[in-house]
């Protein structure tokens, strides 16, 4: 299991190197048109890929941290080094709308002449970058990092083809409107692509319940199992993308530890099996307990009684 999962990491980290370079490239040569052909829908496509440079760096960075193991100061290690750099790529992304959202509405003020010809040539050469490097991202995409970043690529190679067919509009009637007017399409849609991992991320960061997961349901699981008699102080959160954990106390019959291990097996069994949640820390109990504060037991017995000072 262990080699499997780094096996996984050193073939995305792969695949994100490839995709940086890729995309390094790529921004060039937007730049380099969108400037010889006064096109503000290639520079928003450029600002664009500038933040999926930005996605892809973040998250080779987070592939790595993640390998990182558990140390004194970090006991879950470094899980959510992906999560975080999910976060920050989608901060970049409003980021980055609003700007093409100014710039719009600028050419839409002041319009200015474009290049059609150029237009479409160098947006047909990002339809096919963007959407190889997608399909690359596309296997690893059940990781919150990796699935931000696929979400850059796919974002980008949907907007590409919309500037082409904006192009050919160009070309075929001569209105310099429909190019600002693609920027704020692109806008809109780097916006719709941030806000779904930015609400993802910050349930993550906030140790919420797993998106997907009824904790009502995790509940009645563990109550219908032989010899559980009561659930409480039941909490569950992930520590990374695909990393899940859970805390509770469960109130059984006063039975020898043994017993109860087998019990607990079987607790541990539904949760990896039915919510695959496998990092679990499970409290047995055989008394009512007071859950004001974080269920504490309360001792019906003192174990001494103070000693009067002799006069």
């Amino acid at each position: 299991m262990h080699a499997h999962v780094h096996g996984a990491h050193g073939n995305t980290g792969r695949v994100l190197r490839v995709s940086l370079l890729v995309t390094l490239a790529y921004i060039v040569l937007l730049v380099v048109a969108g400037i010889r052909a006064h096109s503000l829908a290639l520079l928003s496509e450029a600002g664009h890929n500038v933040s999926d440079l930005l996605a892809l760096v973040l998250s080779l960075i987070a592939v790595y941290l993640e390998q990182r193991p558990p140390s004194m100061t970090k006991t879950f290690g470094y899980r959510r080094a992906g999560v975080l750099a999910a976060f920050i790529n989608a901060l970049t992304l409003v980021a980055v709308a609003f700007y093409i959202f100014y710039e719009a509405a600028r050419r839409l003020i002041t319009p200015v002449e474009v290049h059609a010809d150029l237009m479409v040539a160098v947006a047909a050469a990002g339809v096919v970058m963007n959407g190889v490097i997608a399909v690359l991202l596309y296997r690893g995409r059940s990781d919150l990092n990796i699935r931000s970043a696929f979400v850059h690529e796919l974002g980008d190679t949907l907007s590409t083809a919309a500037v082409i067919v904006g192009g050919w509009v160009i070309l075929g009637t001569g209105q310099n409107w429909i190019d600002p007017a693609l920027s704020f399409g692109i806008g809109a849609m780097i916006l719709w692509s941030s806000f779904g991992i930015i609400r993802e991320t910050l349930n993550i960061l906030l140790e919420g319940t797993p998106r997907g997961m009824a904790l009502a349901k995790v509940e009645d699981e563990i109550r219908a199992i032989p010899g559980v008699n009561d659930v409480h102080d039941l909490h569950v959160w992930s520590l990374g993308s695909e990393q899940h954990a859970l805390s509770c106390h469960i109130s059984i019959a006063d039975i020898p530890p043994s017993a109860s291990e087998a019990i607990l097996r079987q607790v541990q069994q539904v949760l990896a099996t039915k919510f695959h949640i496998h990092h679990t820390t499970i409290q047995f109990e055989h008394v009512i307990c007071d859950v004001a504060h974080g269920c504490v037991v309360i001792p019906t017995q003192t174990l001494s009684e103070p000693h009067e000072h002799e006069a």
